[in-house]
């Protein structure tokens, strides 16, 4: 049922919102505009131990990113009726894509580019607070 007299859910429905909105439009980007995503990609990794992996990375990646979002987005509905269940995978989905895009960002030396991803990571870990 419906837990329209309480707002113990409000946290977890605005965290999931915030990481569904930003991995299904990450992903959906992706996916849109592939050829220029992995052009820039295999520019950003030319001097890197992954420039050979560029394809596969990005497929791993942006799968990983779907995922994220749609987890994250049903968690949204299902935090509304009290089952946190979705919303939590969401958040460890979400982390592990925040992860990854951190590494990838650290090896190719883009410093600017993965210190931006902490306030990210910082939303994911009261994130986890939330949904203890």
């Amino acid at each position: 049922m419906l837990q329209s007299t309480s707002f113990e859910f409000i946290g977890p429905i605005l965290v999931s919102l915030f990481f569904a909105i930003l991995f299904l439009q990450s992903s959906f980007d992706k996916l849109l505009n592939r050829n220029g995503n992995i052009e820039y990609l295999t520019e950003v990794f030319h001097e890197s131990i992954f420039k050979n992996r560029v394809g596969i990375l990005f497929i791993l990646i942006t799968c990983l990113e779907l995922l994220s979002g749609l987890t994250c987005f049903l968690g949204v509905f299902q935090s509304l009726y009290g089952n946190l269940l979705f919303a939590r995978i969401g958040i460890v989905l979400s982390s592990a894509s925040l992860l990854c895009l951190f590494l990838g960002l650290r090896i190719a030396k883009d410093y600017a580019g993965a210190a931006g991803l902490t306030a990210y990571f910082a939303v994911a870990l009261v994130g986890f607070l939330i949904l203890l």
